[in-house]
């Protein structure tokens, strides 16, 4: 190995990987969810956290919306 490199005639590229990287974020799930996908994920033999992943982005590129019904509170 050299003592010491010349990188001053390198031209800038940039990154591929860059518009499909990552963002960690906080969210909160029920425990029986996480126990779901825990399960599905050992035998499809992947992490949870991609299967989440793979399940929310089919749900974002099919426009597929949650379907709620709210009961009316008794006072």
């Amino acid at each position: 190995m050299r003592d010491h490199y010349d990188f001053s005639k390198l031209k800038r590229v940039p990154n591929p990987f860059a518009p499909k990287a990552k963002k960690s974020i906080t969210i909160r799930l029920d425990t029986d969810t996480i126990d779901y996908f825990k399960t599905l994920a050992s035998t499809a033999g992947m992490p949870y956290q991609n299967l989440i992943n793979l399940y929310l982005r089919e749900c974002a590129m099919s426009r597929k919306a949650p379907h709620l019904v709210w009961a009316p509170q008794k006072p």
